[in-house]
């Protein structure tokens, strides 16, 4: 039931987004600069780049991970300098693009998050599969930005 209510979301979102998007680039061109800024923020966030681990985010980012209230891009800017600034962790992302959709200045991917966690004074580690859904709208820079995204950790 939540899947067809998220799959009627997103059809709606990707046919206004491409009824107003007459000057749009092409998908290939989109889904490539798409694809170049989530491998942009992984290597940062895999380098501890704090200065720059929210450009991936426009300012209006809502999102939503199961079990936790809706979040805001401040919000979600901290947890991740927090994140990156705690020495006692250290926390690696892989990314796996499942799909890019395209329409207009928004587009759709469908993906799963591999969260790495390690601790010097723990053996072995922890990893979580985070699968979800992040709508990207082009921004008036040409950039593609994350303004929702929805995820969950797999079972």
């Amino acid at each position: 039931m939540i899947r067809r209510g998220i799959r009627t979301l997103l059809i709606g979102l990707l046919l206004l987004g491409g009824a107003s998007a007459s000057s749009a680039q092409p998908a290939a061109e989109a889904e490539a600069a798409i694809r170049a800024a989530l491998a942009r923020w992984t290597a940062d966030f895999n380098a501890r780049n704090a200065g720059t681990i929210c450009d991936l985010f426009a300012t209006e980012l809502r999102y939503d991970y199961r079990g936790f209230p809706e979040r805001d891009y401040q919000a979600i800017c901290d947890l991740l300098q927090r994140s990156l600034a705690d020495r006692s962790k250290t926390y690696t992302y892989a990314l796996e693009i499942k799909e890019i959709l395209v329409s207009g200045d928004l587009a759709v991917v469908r993906l799963v998050w591999t969260l790495t966690i390690a601790r010097p004074d723990t053996a072995g580690t922890i990893k979580a599969e985070e699968p979800g859904m992040d709508i990207f709208r082009k921004q008036a820079d040409g950039s593609w930005k994350i303004v929702r995204y929805i995820a969950y950790e797999a079972p």
